[in-house]
């Protein structure tokens, strides 16, 4: 067969790099008898005829000689002839849906249609290839019995007959994973597979490895069978076929017995010249696609089948997590990494748990663990100290120099765990990037987040601007790690950097590295008069050519001179050119001397790109105010309906408009309502705490008529502090008393809507501020009464709490304070409802073990407290 590949017009077909005329070259070399030009073909001809999976004329018509290759008993390595078919099969049957297809060249193309019609009609040789005695060829041929087959009768029969026949764990989980894919391809097989799969997962003599699959496949295809046992029996099943744990010996502690990962660093096949950030990118990518435990693709797919049933993944994932199995423990963080980076929630549990695998005597394991910790940033704040102790550990074990250390895997568990600190702001990263950026010793990766460590900024800021100075820009290469460095020194915000942006700029100009010299201006811009310095590299390049650089340099005129009659012009000019959002967002940060620009801006409003009408809202708004307040809330509403990608930047905005965004409120309150997360977890975090805090500021209707009293952290509120007393309060409300008695010697203000309460030496201890009829206070912009607790809770704990710190405390009814600020939050009844009610208490009650466990302070006792006393 290979003879007749010269019968065929190659040149008249192309694949993705040009004609097919090299495609016979990598047919005959795939049957080669040296192993190395086998790989290189077969690698050639997944890159150009099979490329990004895409199937084209000389795709199909390498087909016979594929099948021809995996026929011949006596052709070397048979397994990766029938695993292209299968591929090409694959993508095939995928794409024959009876749309139009183009090739490369333009031309009508029925590829597709041929090769899935080829497939189907050589089926029987993977009937052939599953019964094979190659363990290669059969676990490959497997899944093409599901794809393939349109007999389904006769399909399920086989498949079933295969389970029997299968030999090892790997083999016996695709034919049932191929029965299901199968039911799910042929509704003609849904009834006799579902039942099947239904009895193997019940049988308790089967194999608890085949039960798992059973139940796991069976959800796949009826998800609405899942019920609050499917999870439970899965966990237990998944114990059962959990290897115990074996004596510690000097083997890595990640290996698994599937043997498809041998827990080391992926072989570095990057050229000299590859920017490292790049060669690191396809590392990781390799890495990431390892499995290391048999039962991990089904867990995989018992997750995606799970989908938005995130208590269920949580309990299953953190069984996951527990596994005695080091490799079940490994393949599970990336699996968490999905569920938290997708779905919200309070995923604390999980984060412990994956910060649990930072252990110093595996730094495979460690290193996936810290990766994740990072890339969840901020919601893993409750991992910063696990992290801390890991990197401590690490540098007292190993020395100070222990990020440059020559173990790969103890390099990468240390960096990885720096990394992760690093974004949590934390200064203990520091050290370790300081040995980096000294020692030049992946030193990019210090680079990627030192813009995070402001307090460190004093030594960061000379080494980066060093870095900087020493970029060859003739390079072309050159833009990755300048860019990088102007983001982190705009970040660190340090005008020491200004000089060595400037000349950044000059360089990058010099050599026409346009979007280099362009990411510099906008460093430099960040810095807005305190780069004034650099004015005269930047006003001639507020004319160039290239519209990028203009833009970048037309906006750090503006943030270094803050001279409208300059600046306003040229935006509006831009405001015809592709960019135009960015031209917006200038005008905008002008505001009202930028109103020449406003017709320009509203006549935006209507453009068919959500993006554009987003940005020149926000503009009109920043330039006209509450003038033009209703025509950008419908833009904007309309443009967040529309493309939920822009959420953000609307709830960011709407922050700014303060009460004139009460319209947005039940848009607000809808988005909060929503499971899945938007755009990555900081953003979405971000989204969520902005939302929260508007929905608190937004939703005050109760608050008219209240006096407003300010709160003083730790000393009072209004003109009430704590310390004064009896006869003092009464002069500061201006009301008498009505004394209540108790332990704590109550006494009402009732016009006020306050009670107050006083120590054993008769000084004023607490301030309880009614939730409807007392004054109002606010932390942060937020009312403290008369809220819903739930939210308050959320707002307080989540959000202001994360943002400024302090110390959490939860008394024993419920209520929950900030001990710091000296605040406690109760909650009253009013009518059906409950409401907020905030009470400042002097610090001695909150540090004393007896008043804090008798907080709250209202309502009878049992007579025995009484007698007990603080000293009790």
């Amino acid at each position: 067969m290979i003879n007749d590949l010269d019968s065929i017009d190659w040149s008249s077909m192309s694949h993705a790099y040009g004609t097919a005329v090299d495609v016979p070259v990598w047919l005959r070399a795939m049957a080669s008898p040296d192993p190395e030009v086998r790989k290189r073909a077969l690698g050639d001809f997944y890159s150009a005829a099979h490329h990004q999976g895409d199937v084209y004329a000389c795709t199909a018509a390498s087909l016979p000689f594929l099948f021809a290759l995996a026929d011949d008993p006596t052709a070397p390595d048979r397994a990766s002839a029938v695993e292209l078919l299968l591929s090409i099969g694959r993508e095939s049957v995928d794409r024959d849906d009876g749309s139009v297809r183009f090739a490369p060249d333009g031309t009508f193309s029925t590829a597709c249609t041929d090769s899935a019609a080829m497939m189907r009609d050589r089926s029987d040789a993977f009937v052939a290839y599953a019964a094979d005695a190659d363990p290669g060829v059969r676990r490959v041929a497997i899944e093409g019995l599901g794809l393939f087959l349109d007999d389904a009768d006769r399909a399920v029969d086989i498949l079933r007959s295969r389970l029997a026949a299968a030999s090892g764990t790997v083999e016996r989980l695709l034919v049932v994973e191929t029965i299901a894919s199968l039911a799910l391809r042929l509704p003609a097989a849904r009834t006799s597979a579902t039942a099947w799969l239904h009895g193997l997962a019940d049988d308790t003599s089967a194999d608890p490895d085949i039960r798992l699959a059973a139940l796991v496949h069976r959800t796949r295809c009826v998800p609405e069978a899942i019920d609050d046992a499917t999870v439970p029996t899965a966990i237990d099943l998944l114990s059962r076929l959990t290897p115990a744990p074996q004596p510690k010996t000097d083997e890595k502690p990640c290996r698994a017995d599937s043997g498809t990962c041998a827990c080391t660093p992926a072989a570095e096949t990057a050229t000299p010249d590859t920017p490292p950030q790049i060669a690191a990118a396809f590392v990781d990518m390799e890495r990431h696609n390892r499995v290391h435990a048999p039962t991990t693709s089904l867990l995989r797919t018992f997750h995606r089948v799970l989908d938005h049933r995130v208590p269920e993944r949580t309990v299953l994932l953190t069984e996951q997590l527990r596994s005695p199995d080091p490799a079940t423990r490994y393949d599970a963080i990336r699996m968490a990494q999905e569920l938290i980076g997708t779905w919200r929630g309070n995923h604390a549990r999980l984060i412990t748990l994956i910060a649990d695998c930072l252990l110093p005597e595996d730094p495979y394991t460690a290193a996936a663990a810290a990766e994740t910790l990072g890339a969840l940033v901020p919601v893993t704040q409750v991992a910063r100290e696990a992290l801390a102790t890991f990197v401590a550990a690490h540098r007292t074990a190993h020395g100070p120099d222990v990020w440059a250390t020559p173990d790969p895997l103890l390099r990468r568990a240390h960096q990885e765990a720096v990394m992760a600190l690093a974004r949590l702001d934390d200064t203990r990263a520091l050290p370790g990037l300081l040995t980096s950026l000294d020692r030049d010793v992946d030193a990019w990766r210090a680079v990627q987040v030192a813009g995070h460590l402001r307090p460190g900024a004093g030594e960061l800021v000379p080494r980066l601007c060093r870095r900087l100075a020493a970029v060859d820009f003739s390079q072309q290469g050159s833009g990755c790690s300048a860019g990088a460095l102007t983001s982190a020194l705009a970040a660190l915000g340090d005008p020491g950097a200004v000089p060595a942006i400037t000349q950044a700029v000059t360089s990058a100009v010099r050599h026409e590295q346009w979007p280099t010299a362009a990411s510099a201006l906008e460093a430099l811009a960040s810095f807005g008069t305190d780069a004034a310095p650099a004015l005269d590299v930047v006003r001639p390049l507020a004319d160039a050519q290239d519209m990028n650089l203009r833009a970048a340099a037309t906006a750090a005129l503006w943030a270094l001179e803050r001279d409208p009659a300059d600046v306003v012009p040229r935006l509006h000019d831009m405001l015809g050119s592709y960019r135009n959002r960015d031209a917006a967002d200038v005008l905008g940060r002008i505001g009202p001397p930028a109103a020449t620009a406003l017709p320009r801006l509203k006549e935006m409003l209507t453009a068919g790109y959500e993006w554009t009408r987003l940005h020149a809202g926000i503009a009109v708004w920043d330039i006209a105010g509450e003038a033009e307040a209703g025509i950008v809330m419908r833009t904007l509403l309309e443009v967040w309906e529309k493309n939920e990608a822009t959420a953000h930047h609307v709830v960011t905005f709407l922050d700014r408009m303060g009460p004139a965004a009460a319209p947005a409120l039940p848009r607000l309150q809808a988005e909060l309502t929503r499971a899945r997360r938007s755009r990555g977890v900081a953003h979405d975090e971000e989204l969520q705490r902005i939302c929260r805090t508007l929905q608190l500021l937004l939703a005050t209707p109760q608050d008219r008529g209240r006096k407003h009293w300010e709160l003083i952290p730790g000393a009072g509120v209004g003109p009430l502090r704590l310390g004064m007393s009896r006869a003092e309060v009464a002069h500061a409300l201006q009301e008498p008393a009505t004394p209540m008695g108790g332990r704590y010697a109550q006494e009402d203000f009732a016009t006020a809507g306050v009670s107050v309460f006083y120590d054993d030496a008769g000084h004023l201890a607490c301030i309880a501020l009614a939730a409807a009829t007392g004054p109002q206070t606010t932390l942060a912009g937020v009312s403290l009464a008369g809220r819903d607790p739930e939210q308050m809770e959320q707002w307080l704990l989540e959000d202001y709490a994360a943002e400024h710190g302090g110390t959490i405390l939860f008394t024993l009814d419920g209520s929950f304070a900030l001990t710091d600020l000296g605040l406690l939050i109760r909650t009253q009844r009013i009518g059906d409802t409950r409401l907020t009610r905030p009470l400042i208490v002097i610090e001695d009650w909150f540090e004393s073990t007896y008043y804090r466990d008798h907080l709250p302070l209202e309502g009878p006792q049992p007579q025995d407290e009484y007698r007990r006393g603080p000293g009790a």
